[in-house]
């Protein structure tokens, strides 16, 4: 039983076929290149803003200089989202080149690839989240505890800066979970088109 091109399976789930597929296709494609160049923009954005960070405070005549390479944490988080960057770079022109000559993704072993590579980024992005908003945490409230003073009150600038570096980063993670998720619908559609192929064939 069929429907404006929509089929009902056995357990009353909505089957999309023939024209609304592609149609659900092809807007699937444009939100997933829409949301690379976002990883890529956002990305270099983050980088940018944390690699560059820098401030000079003079303590008793003393100059300090803080710097992001001064926290493992922001070093990773300007590495994280430089290949993170890079990677939805090379992805989205693929993305496009694809589009414009109108080739579909049958290709097993490319689709599990790109799903391995989709799925590295996001844990790799949502781990360098982590660790940075765990850093800045302490350097904004400090731990009296530990004795560790509230970094954020001497080098102001440097925290506000990071913070929007931060702040950059969290949405390339929402971004990188949701291209996770169209790269993962895209691999598992390939093996669902071949048991229903099989199953018709019986």
């Amino acid at each position: 039983m069929s429907y404006l091109g929509v089929g009902v399976s056995p357990g009353n789930v909505p089957v999309y076929h023939g024209t609304n597929l592609k149609v659900m296709e092809r807007r699937m494609r444009v939100v997933e290149l829409v949301l690379r160049f976002v990883i890529c923009g956002l990305g270099l954005v983050a980088a940018i803003l944390v690699g560059t960070d820098t401030q000079i405070k003079e303590i008793f005549s003393i100059q300090k200089k803080a710097k992001f390479t001064n926290m493992k944490a922001l070093v990773f988080l300007v590495i994280a989202n430089g290949i993170a960057a890079g990677y939805s770079l090379l992805q989205g022109l693929r993305c496009v080149v694809s589009m414009v000559r109108g080739n579909e993704l049958f290709s097993k072993p490319l689709a599990w690839l790109i799903f391995s590579g989709d799925q590295v980024m996001a844990y790799v992005t949502v781990a360098a989240l982590a660790a940075a908003a765990q850093s800045s945490v302490f350097a904004k409230f400090g731990q009296p505890e530990l004795q560790w003073m509230k970094t954020c009150n001497m080098y102001e600038k440097f925290c506000n800066q990071a913070g929007e570096g931060i702040a950059s980063t969290l949405f390339v993670c929402l971004s990188t979970v949701l291209v996770s998720c169209i790269s993962a619908f895209n691999l598992f559609r390939l093996y669902g088109d071949n048991k229903g192929k099989s199953s018709a064939r019986w």
